[in-house]
């Protein structure tokens, strides 16, 4: 398998092959607006990737694109509602690799989604997790956070986006890497998860940057440590998970963007240009990276591949005893 970094190299270049007046390349493809399905709830790591994302698709394909969030169930009710769609074009969704790969896991009776059950276009971007807590909260270095847990099981509140997220597995393996038992606490996306814990009704909260970016720079909310292996650009002065003794910890958000099973492949060539050439504008690489996002082109057949490799590591999880269906 080749690495996201090589892969980004070679779909790079493809997009800086195109022409102007993309939206007329595949025979009236697209000629009305688009509906881009964000399975969270507002204000979250996918719905603000969605919306920067796709402002700058809309303005490529010359038709509008909007944004619909359909939250629940760690990011399946979205994903249905897409499998239910027409494979026209015209319904897309922006999926991660958590909630793609995991929230099925979790769900008694509920099959795995596979790849070829939707229509990959291309990945849009990845994301650095972190743990954060209240800057008004007991909890000032993520060590503090792991001696009171492990002295104090279940007595932490920790909140996360929805079953099944990476953010939820996070928490998953942050248990079983330190040897900890948490109160993990489900929410319908980033958003209401961290109005709890501005609140003090939560003591932490495990999250991708973007959403969380704002507060951790205001100083309401304290970074205890970044859940990849470097530390992130914006965030220099945290430390990662294995600076602060968890080894080869390394978590992250893949984010990517979804059609319908069967969808035209002219049609699914023209949406990955335009996601491609989106990313590569200043405007759009600029925003994301300004929100910890790398942003990450890919083509169809590449994110296909790493949708398999996603799901080969969430299998290898249940094996584990990591992940079990509730």
């Amino acid at each position: 398998m080749r690495s996201i970094r090589s892969m980004m190299g070679a779909a790079v270049l493809g997009s800086l092959a195109l022409l102007p007046g993309i939206g007329r390349a595949q025979q009236g493809y697209p000629n009305k607006p688009i509906t881009m399905i964000v399975p969270f709830a507002p204000g979250g790591n996918l719905d603000v990737t969605a919306r920067i994302v796709g402002a700058q698709m809309s303005q490529l394909l010359g038709q509008p694109i909007t944004v619909e969030n359909r939250a629940g169930a760690g990011g399946a009710i979205g994903h249905q509602a897409l499998a239910r769609a027409n494979p026209d074009g015209y319904t897309l969704l922006v999926t991660a690799n958590g909630s793609f790969t995991i929230t099925p896991r979790l769900r008694p009776g509920t099959r795995p989604f596979a790849p070829g059950e939707f229509a990959p276009i291309g990945m849009i971007g990845v994301t650095p997790l972190v743990l954060e807590v209240n800057a008004s909260g007991r909890f000032k270095t993520l060590k503090e956070f792991l001696a009171y847990a492990k002295a104090n099981p279940g007595k932490i509140t920790v909140g996360h986006a929805g079953n099944g997220t990476t953010n939820h597995v996070a928490l998953l393996q942050l248990e079983e890497a330190a040897g900890i038992k948490l109160n993990i606490v489900p929410y319908k996306g980033s958003n209401p998860a961290l109005s709890d814990l501005l609140g003090g009704q939560i003591d932490a909260v495990a999250d991708q940057l973007p959403s969380s970016m704002n507060h951790l720079r205001s100083g309401s909310l304290v970074a205890l440590g970044i859940m990849t292996p470097k530390r992130a650009p914006d965030l220099p002065d945290v430390p990662t998970f294995a600076e602060s003794g968890l080894s080869n910890f390394d978590v992250s958000t893949a984010s990517g963007l979804l059609a319908p099973a069967n969808t035209p492949l002219p049609i699914i060539n023209t949406l990955n240009k335009a996601l491609n050439q989106a990313l590569t504008t200043k405007d759009v690489e600029g925003r994301l990276l300004g929100l910890g996002s790398q942003p990450t082109p890919m083509s169809p057949a590449q994110f296909r591949d790493f949708l398999m490799s996603e799901d080969a590591k969430a299998e290898a999880l249940v094996k584990r005893g990591v992940l079990t269906a509730e």
